[in-house]
């Protein structure tokens, strides 16, 4: 499984595609937050936070992590090689994990130099170190749980069509369903039992929660069980 892993990470570094998203990602963020003037601007806000970083992320992920994910079963149905695949003495569980986790570890590898912000408004802070620290952190951790939904999302979606343009596309409606959609559903709910009920569904409350530097367990379990349910539907859309 881990070779596998190792082979499907690499992959998305053998051509272009890896480090144009990576590259995007990096472009957008730090454009907004440093050179382009606006709300998310940390000069022009003169407060040392990068609360912005976590409003455009989920909305950038929205679209960069179906791109990373479009390939992975859709290309290899379409040339014919996820049968190559399935001759591996590897059952088809760790390969959909395998996928998974290449593409969870790509997220990963595009987060990790936005640390280069935090380490910014750390020491530019008056005095040094005045920072929300528990909050940034916990928002780190709660923005890649939400990345890592994404990808999930988008393993399925890979799997269910052949063109790589209609997984995207899939992946991008779902993903933006569990992002935001249950919000939508709850403002026209009704009742506030219905509200809260169908905002405990959605992504964005448990994301919120954590970005306030709480990392509460019902949240872990929330990401960690909607994970689960699309990894197990891609394993029983491949096995039919």
């Amino acid at each position: 499984m881990f070779v596998l892993l190792k082979k499907e990470f690499l992959y998305f570094f053998s051509s272009a595609s890896g480090y144009i998203i990576v590259g995007i990602f990096l472009f957008l963020t730090g454009a907004m937050l440093w050179i382009f003037p606006g709300e998310y601007n940390i000069i022009d806000s003169g407060y040392a936070q990068i609360d912005g970083l976590f409003v455009l992320a989920p909305w950038l992920y929205l679209f960069l992590v179906p791109a990373v994910t479009m390939k992975s079963f859709s290309e290899e149905k379409r040339t014919g090689t996820i049968e190559l695949i399935y001759t591996r003495p590897i059952s088809g569980l760790k390969i959909i994990l395998a996928k998974y986790g290449a593409s969870v570890l790509l997220v990963l590898f595009s987060l990790l130099p936005t640390l280069l912000y935090f380490a910014t408004v750390y020491y530019f802070a008056q005095p040094v170190g005045n920072v929300d620290t528990g909050g940034i952190f916990g928002s780190y951790i709660g923005l890649f749980f939400l990345a890592a939904v994404y990808a999930a999302i988008g393993i399925f979606a890979s799997a269910i069509s052949e063109n790589q343009v209609v997984s995207f596309v899939i992946a991008v409606f779902l993903c933006f369903f569990f992002y935001y959609g249950f919000d939508l559903l709850a403002s026209i709910s009704g009742t506030a039992r219905k509200e809260f009920f169908l905002i405990g569904l959605g992504i964005n409350s448990h994301y919120e929660a954590m970005s306030r530097g709480v990392i509460d367990i019902r949240d872990v379990v929330y990401f960690l069980s909607v994970i689960a349910i699309f990894i197990y539907s891609t394993k029983l859309v491949i096995k039919r």
